[in-house]
């Protein structure tokens, strides 16, 4: 799986005019599903993020976890991820995973993110969404599971 991970102050989700996931303090996080991801693939990425020390602490250095600080994630399903820019100027997006098992990963992903304790707000699958955010620092990590 690939996640492109952001430290907000506050994000929010929209599919057609309507708010559908928002939270305060936490991770904004995109996700996107690639053919050999599996269960164990998107519970990997879960406790790999779950422990990322990105939130400061009262040294003002980065030593805390969204755990630690009591934030909350929100999971916005991103196929875009996966673009492949190398030939011509249409990116391609054979490298992510088909429709069916990528909604059922990025499910998997957000459920593994409860499962540590993370308050999880979701996106809509396959929705055109809109997506608002403040980036807090700016703190921005791209994360693959191949890697």
């Amino acid at each position: 799986m690939r996640a492109l991970i952001q430290r907000v102050t506050d994000a929010s989700v929209t599919v057609s005019g309507e708010t559908i996931g928002q939270i305060n303090a936490g991770l904004l996080i995109l996700v996107c599903a690639m053919p050999d991801d599996d269960y164990d693939t998107a519970k990997q990425l879960a406790l790999k993020i779950s422990k990322l020390r990105l939130f400061k602490d009262d040294a003002d250095k980065m030593n805390l976890s969204v755990i630690q600080t009591g934030g909350s994630a929100l999971v916005v399903s991103q196929f875009t991820l996966a673009a492949d820019t190398s030939r011509g100027n249409r990116p391609g997006f054979s490298g992510a995973a088909k429709p069916d098992i990528a909604e059922t990963l990025n499910l998997q992903f957000a459920s593994a993110l409860r499962d540590l304790n993370i308050p999880v707000q979701t996106g809509q699958f396959g929705a055109d969404m809109s997506v608002a955010l403040t980036n807090d620092g700016p703190v921005t990590l791209w994360l693959d599971t191949g890697t």
